[in-house]
């Protein structure tokens, strides 16, 4: 491998290989780890979709793989998947751990622009530009078929990055989703941190404002949301989500399911139509852009 990877562990798995990987990220300046899923018959020759999952507050790149149960999926339907950490942490600033919603394992896949967070925070570059280029080059993945999901932090991630960088994901999916992050605690405290006490630079990480203002997703995007959920009310609020895609005509499947909390049980229910709606769109070629990040 090149890119400076650093191989920490491979088990094969359903027929294919997790591995754990790190890298010295560009853009985080500093060590990144991020762990990469390949299914039975990737090859350079028979590159397969790579599906970028986004995890949610506190997690790491190990949560999901550990959790989800989403390889025997993925190796029937042929799908790569990749996890990375929620947040850089070689870096150190005060008060980074002092919240388990912001800081440490919080980064809100934002690129910051308030010091100190400026110098290793910029998670959206990360995941849209720096490590899809690692993953193509070290990996027997497609070029022309990414996407991209997450739960909670992470869905929200996923619906902005999708919505704000055209192109460069074919699919896009959350599980319980932060929808409207600037109207929430969690987003106003993450956001008002990171980027400044201006809103008007919050707009860009926020789905609903992002369709507000004229972006949209070629594809449908599927959302999952339990109604058992605490954080529904305070944090989530799908129907921000539902209205803001009608208003803008932007297609969206949200579903709602009885009993369902915000823990791993409801994503493991859950995981296997997620896969195969990514792999619905993934399964041709498609016409895409370069990684590239939203002008902010």
């Amino acid at each position: 491998m090149s890119d400076g990877i650093t191989t920490r562990s491979e088990q094969k798995c359903f027929g294919g290989m997790q591995g754990f990987y790190e890298h010295r990220s560009r853009e985080c300046a500093g060590p990144m780890r991020f762990a990469v899923y390949l299914p039975p018959g990737a090859s350079r020759s028979s590159a397969v979709p790579a599906l970028y999952y986004l995890a949610g507050l506190t997690c790491t790149e190990e949560t999901f793989v550990i959790k989800a149960g989403a390889q025997r999926l993925a190796a029937e339907l042929g799908l790569a998947l990749v996890t990375c950490d929620t947040s850089p942490r070689s870096a150190r600033y005060p008060g980074d751990d002092e919240r388990w919603d912001f800081g440490q394992g919080a980064s809100f896949y934002v690129d910051a622009t308030e010091a100190p967070w400026s110098a290793t925070y910029r998670m959206r570059s990360y995941v849209v530009s720096e490590l899809p280029t690692v993953i193509e080059a070290n990996f027997p993945v497609a070029t022309d078929r990414r996407g991209v999901f997450g739960h909670s932090m992470g869905g929200h991630g996923a619906l902005t990055l999708a919505l704000a960088n055209p192109g460069v994901f074919q699919s896009c999916s959350a599980l319980a989703p932060i929808c409207a992050p600037s109207e929430v605690p969690w987003g106003e405290l993450a956001l008002g941190r990171y980027l400044g006490n201006d809103r008007a630079a919050w707009r860009t990480f926020d789905a609903c404002a992002l369709l507000a203002d004229g972006h949209r997703f070629a594809g449908e995007l599927l959302v999952d949301q339990g109604t058992a959920d605490k954080f529904l009310e305070r944090e989530l609020r799908p129907e921000r989500l539902h209205t803001a895609c009608a208003q803008a005509g932007q297609a969206l499947r949200l579903r709602l399911h009885d009993g369902y909390d915000h823990s791993y049980y409801f994503i493991a229910t859950m995981i296997e139509e997620h896969l195969r709606h990514h792999a619905r769109a993934l399964r041709e070629p498609a016409i895409v852009t370069k990684p590239s990040l939203l002008a902010t």
